[in-house]
């Protein structure tokens, strides 16, 4: 007898998913250029509060008139902070980097993090990875690898920034889809907004540099990138697990060449460009392994998450 699929066993509207994660990466590598652009001008710590404050105030436009203090509401706090703290960790590493790193470089380093998603997944989340998801990521890890050229130029102390940002970032998606389970996706970007937000305040007064106006608009570009990516990220994990998602975010790594060729004139060499081919066909590879999703153990927090998800709520 066969049995029909249920929101429980198969993440529901997964194509929905892959799309919102696209877009997503196009806004990532626009925020990333526009940080990179920015960092060379003024001190990092004063361009990721200003990309911070700007989201904030972005998100009390858009959803304070229309949700209230209820925005602010959120059943998993410690979860919050802690996804904020991945967040903010995240802009401080990656940008970091992109003062020694070019920008597709530096992009395809920070994506190990799919790599640790996938690897997270079965531990944190209880979700199932198949083989060939596996090896398919596997396959990207190579193509990372190819990209980075080991034992290569970028085989130094900077390294270190890109790497860190991609464990903040794996630990950020594994909480996001988390408190998808509990919390809308407005709520847990502005809560990410404003606890980033109140620790970088605390700093930027040491390394702050009143801006020239030619830089604002670019200033309020970056906050605008970075709100909207990440809010295209979290309603994509309301839609598809990590395991089937990771392997779209590669699109990151191509946005990033072509505009670090348009704005920075930096073009990755045939060795770069063939690893980030290695890494895209993995993706591909990835998403054709979901055609048969594996059973989906029940759990309160999946039976949570997969009643909005049916629902198509939004926070």
């Amino acid at each position: 007898m066969k049995i029909p699929a249920t929101p429980l066993t198969t993440p529901q509207r997964p194509l929905m998913g892959i799309l919102l994660i696209i877009l997503a990466t196009f806004l990532f590598s626009s925020h990333d250029a526009l940080s990179k652009y920015l960092s060379s001008i003024y001190p990092i710590i004063m361009v990721v509060w200003v990309r911070y404050v700007v989201h904030s105030l972005l998100m009390a436009c858009f959803f304070l008139p229309k949700s209230g203090l209820r925005l602010l509401r959120t059943k998993r706090p410690g979860m919050q902070v802690l996804r904020a703290f991945c967040l903010l960790g995240t802009s401080l590493f990656f940008t970091s980097g992109l003062r020694y790193i070019p920008l597709a470089e530096a992009t395809a380093v920070n994506f190990l993090a799919p790599l640790f998603v996938t690897a997270l997944s079965v531990p944190f989340l209880g979700e199932p990875v198949s083989r060939g998801q596996w090896l398919a990521v596997l396959v990207g890890f190579v193509g990372v690898m190819i990209v980075v050229h080991p034992g290569g130029a970028l085989f130094t102390p900077a390294i270190l920034f890109p790497l860190g940002s991609a464990l903040c970032f794996s630990f950020y998606q594994l909480l996001t889809r988390k408190l998808s389970a509990h919390d809308g996706p407005a709520t847990s970007n502005f809560l990410s907004g404003l606890c980033a937000t109140a620790v970088m305040s605390i700093l930027v007064p040491f390394y702050w540099v009143t801006p020239s106006y030619e830089y604002l608009v670019p200033m309020l570009a970056l906050g605008f990138c970075g709100m909207f990516a990440h809010l295209l990220l979290t309603q994509a994990f309301r839609h598809a697990a990590p395991a089937l998602l990771a392997p779209f975010t590669y699109c990151q790594i191509v946005f990033a060449g072509l505009l670090g060729a348009v704005i920075f004139a930096h073009v990755p060499d045939f060795v770069s460009l063939f690893g980030i081919l290695v890494i895209c066909l993995s993706g591909f590879a990835a998403a054709w392994q979901q055609r048969k999703p594996l059973p989906i153990p029940e759990t309160p927090d999946a039976a949570v998450s997969n009643t909005m998800q049916s629902k198509g709520e939004v926070g």
